[in-house]
């Protein structure tokens, strides 16, 4: 099932939207199930709240100026969340990632990833003005200067999930937000939420989340077949099935050829298959060389190389193969004839 990614500005009120999508989703989940019945969908909501990620990792006022494009802690920070994303996403998890979510290049990894999961991904950015979000800090800055310690002993909202950012890390992390862009598939579908929507427009939202991502009408996801990782089945490997077939043409040709040169060399088709043998005619002007076959071997195996990921569809099998490669030395001899 989906990775929702949560994004915004810092105190824009993502986690307060995705603990408001977590309560609807758990709505809609329970809605789908027969009575007594086993869920269909796990839900998580993964924050560095949850994970026990400080927000000091993200302040780079501390670092020297050549060293902040290399913070240790922000990586270590994300290397802690996609783990934590990785080991839950499976076509039977609902993830929201609720966090800044700002790096595009970060998207595009949590993408990816939903994608060799065969499971799509959405993105929900948290609209807010700057003078908004920078008010919020402020105001949550000053409240913990002045009772900090007290509202803690005594239970209330202070803690990581409200706490605040510094400003000059809130001013950093507002200048590096990189805002999502629908028409990048890592982007898309983007939904928004802003501060001023109520109850209703809220619900509309999350209901054309719900249809995008997990509805009857969405998207099949189909992971890119270079990330797709083949197993060798009973005859091996594309690669490894071209090069076999091909050095053993090589060997019934230098082993049935005669001394002068000339005539012709039967191929078992291999394969299973049955039929008449596969001829190559030789040249009759000189006996062929190792030299001279290996050469249009390897030149055979370079125009062939693209047949990978067609082999489990029987066009690119063994038998076809050596038949290809059969017809390549006929051409070949041909013209040196």
């Amino acid at each position: 099932m989906p990775l929702i990614v949560v994004t915004g500005f810092p105190t824009s009120g993502k986690s307060t939207r995705a603990k408001q999508l977590h309560d609807y989703l758990s709505e809609r989940i329970k809605a789908t199930t027969a009575g007594g019945a086993t869920p269909k969908y796990r839900l998580h909501l993964i924050s560095d709240q949850s994970l026990s990620i400080s927000r000091t990792v993200y302040d780079l006022s501390a670092l020297p100026a050549h060293t902040r494009s290399a913070n240790a802690s922000e990586k270590d920070a994300r290397a802690a969340i996609y783990g934590a994303v990785k080991r839950v996403l499976s076509d039977k998890d609902i993830v929201i990632l609720d966090g800044l979510n700002y790096i595009k290049g970060w998207r595009y990894q949590l993408h990816c990833e939903a994608k060799a999961m065969r499971t799509p991904s959405c993105i929900l950015q948290i609209g807010c003005s700057k003078e908004k979000s920078r008010e919020v800090n402020e105001a949550r800055l000053g409240k913990e200067l002045a009772s900090a310690q007290d509202e803690r002993k005594s239970g209330n909202d202070i803690n990581e999930a409200e706490g605040a950012y510094e400003p000059a890390n809130w001013e950093n992390l507002v200048f590096r937000y990189e805002e999502p862009n629908p028409m990048t598939r890592w982007d898309s579908p983007l939904f928004t939420l802003i501060w001023e929507d109520g109850e209703e427009q809220t619900r509309q939202v999350f209901d054309s989340l719900w249809e995008a991502v997990a509805g009857e009408a969405r998207k099949v996801i189909r992971p890119n077949q270079a990330t797709i990782q083949r197993g060798r089945s009973g005859d091996g490997d594309y690669l490894y099935v071209l090069d076999r077939e091909t050095q053993d043409i090589v060997k019934r040709i230098l082993e049935q050829q005669n001394d002068e040169g000339g005539g012709e060399v039967r191929i078992p088709r291999g394969g299973g298959q049955a039929g008449d043998d596969l001829v190559v005619e030789l040249p009759g002007s000189k006996k062929v060389g190792l030299p001279q076959l290996q050469r249009l071997r390897r030149s055979f195996m370079g125009l062939n190389r693209g047949g990978i990921g067609l082999e489990g569809i029987g066009n690119m099998g063994p038998s076809r193969i050596r038949e290809s490669f059969a017809g390549y030395l006929n051409d070949n001899f041909e013209k040196d004839g």
